[in-house]
């Protein structure tokens, strides 16, 4: 023994860093033959069922009377709409098989920065850390606090009391503040007093 003691648990795994993914990130050779893939696959296999079938519920709607045409072009705005919405829903709807394909790729960075995402969205504890960045913009924070923040925030945030409600005021008027005008009294002497 060297007189230290190891503290790590027998079956950690050691994190490696997450590969900095941004705008200047350029593909290998392999990702951009998965990015292709991917593109040609969800237009094909996604997009265009999923626009034609949109284009032919709306024309059977228009022509049941469901829908109506419009007055000078018939139907085509609505199947122009409908052709779009469904061809981005299809591109959206193959986002997770496309990232599957790029987490089994295995040198490259991206499917790496995918799977240790998905690795820390599964650790537990995840949600309930604190974030590394202050967002006093709603005053809720989307994470779980402790309760000692909870209690440092209720004394930040001003307390107010509710105003009850009265019923013999009407709507536009506030109930609750009275507004209170003191009737001032003068004397002879120019001497004033309030009631």
């Amino acid at each position: 023994m060297n007189g230290r003691a190891d503290f790590r648990e027998p079956n950690a795994e050691v994190t490696r860093p997450i590969p900095h993914i941004g705008a200047d990130y350029v593909p290998t050779e392999e990702e951009r033959r998965v990015f292709a893939e991917c593109n040609d696959e969800s237009f094909w296999f996604r997009s265009v069922p999923l626009a034609a079938t949109s284009m032919l519920i709306t024309q059977g709607l228009i022509s049941k009377g469901i829908l109506s045409s419009h007055p000078k072009y018939g139907s085509i705005p609505k199947l122009i709409f409908a052709c779009i919405m469904g061809y981005f829903a299809g591109k959206l709807s193959y986002v997770k098989t496309c990232q599957e394909k790029f987490k089994n790729l295995e040198n490259s960075p991206l499917g790496e920065a995918l799977r240790s995402g998905q690795a820390r969205r599964s650790s537990p504890g995840y949600y309930s850390q604190k974030p590394k960045y202050d967002s006093n913009v709603s005053g809720h924070s989307s994470f779980v606090t402790p309760p000692e923040a909870e209690s440092m925030e209720k004394e930040r945030l001003p307390h107010y009391e509710p105003i009850p409600f009265s019923s013999s005021m009407n709507e536009s008027t506030p109930s609750g503040i009275s507004d209170h005008i003191a009737q001032v009294k003068v004397n002879k002497y120019g001497d004033a007093w309030d009631e």
